[in-house]
């Protein structure tokens, strides 16, 4: 959980996303443990802004939901312009006095009949080379929470307070 590691120093350049400066003061199995490390720390009325989150060991997880049809295809086109014709329709309605409902509802219409022909078509072109629905997500082995070098000692034994009390 809170296990220590040798300190690593990283360099960077501005405060938002890329490699984080300071020392590891954690390291966590799941984000959760960190977070609620992160939580823990700002409890304590620990300058927060000097730490971050890495995520480490990355993996890409592609999880297989289903098989993927012509019907799909077609089905999934056609909520699709459906929902996107709705919102186009309630868009344009906005600059009308009359008729806004006719709008509304050929909006609908035509954006579920565009998409319905746009999956047919995006489903005949991968020649059945990928017959099958997934969700991909990048999941992190390893959670290390760095800290600017001028507060690392401070969060540490913060942190080993807080796995004293979780142990």
């Amino acid at each position: 959980m809170g296990a220590r590691r040798s300190p690593r120093r990283y360099i960077m350049a501005s405060p938002v996303p890329g490699l984080p400066t300071g020392l590891v003061v954690g390291a966590y199995d799941g984000y959760p443990d960190a977070q609620r490390a992160v939580d823990y720390l700002a409890d304590q009325k620990f300058p927060v802004e000097h730490l971050a989150i890495v995520g480490t060991d990355l993996r890409q997880v592609e999880r297989v939901t289903g098989r993927m049809s012509w019907g799909k295809a077609i089905l999934g086109g056609l909520a699709t312009g459906a929902w996107l014709g709705l919102f186009v329709g309630l868009l344009l309605s906005l600059f009308t006095d009359e008729g806004w409902a006719q709008i509304i509802i050929m909006s609908v219409v035509w954006g579920a009949i565009f998409m319905m022909i746009f999956g047919a078509v995006g489903y005949a072109f991968t020649g059945g080379r990928r017959d099958f629905v997934s969700k991909s997500v990048i999941v992190a082995g390893r959670y290390e929470i760095y800290c600017q070098h001028q507060h690392a000692e401070e969060a540490r034994n913060h942190l080993a307070r807080l796995s004293l009390k979780t142990g």
